[in-house]
């Protein structure tokens, strides 16, 4: 194999391996940025995690986890020094979506300690508040 042909495929196995991990819902143990709604639940009731609701105003008054506060995702930017720099912070919404954009953003912002709750409150299986 001519060495172009080498360097090419070491790079596309480093890009599937790359996409493997990232995508494929490892756990905050595994160094992944998602965490199912198991783990969530368990990091959130022994007071392991601080969880943060980024849906609208509506959607948190329909009912939310207790204690978490609400930080719209439209409002998180401007809002960062709200978010915990020295403990495990916890992001859901709806269904996992916004909360993940949330998560990247502070991991952007330099939060390595941010997680995103997988499936979000349409999966949560903990108390909910209204």
């Amino acid at each position: 194999m001519r060495r172009g042909n080498k360097l090419l495929l070491a790079v596309l196995m480093i890009m599937i391996l790359a996409f493997s991990v990232g995508c494929g819902g490892a756990g905050a143990t595994q160094g992944g940025v998602n965490v199912t709604v198991d783990e969530a639940l368990a990091l959130w009731q022994n007071k392991e995690a601080f969880v943060i609701d980024v849906r609208t105003q509506q959607e948190y008054q329909d009912g939310h986890i207790p204690g978490a506060p609400l930080i719209p995702l439209n409002q998180l930017e401007r809002r960062i020094d709200e978010v915990p720099k020295n403990q495990k912070v916890l992001l859901i919404c709806r269904s996992g979506n916004r909360s993940g954009q949330g998560t990247s953003l502070l991991r952007s912002k330099g939060f390595d300690n941010v997680y995103n709750i997988d499936g979000g409150m349409l999966a949560w299986r903990g108390p909910v508040v209204k």
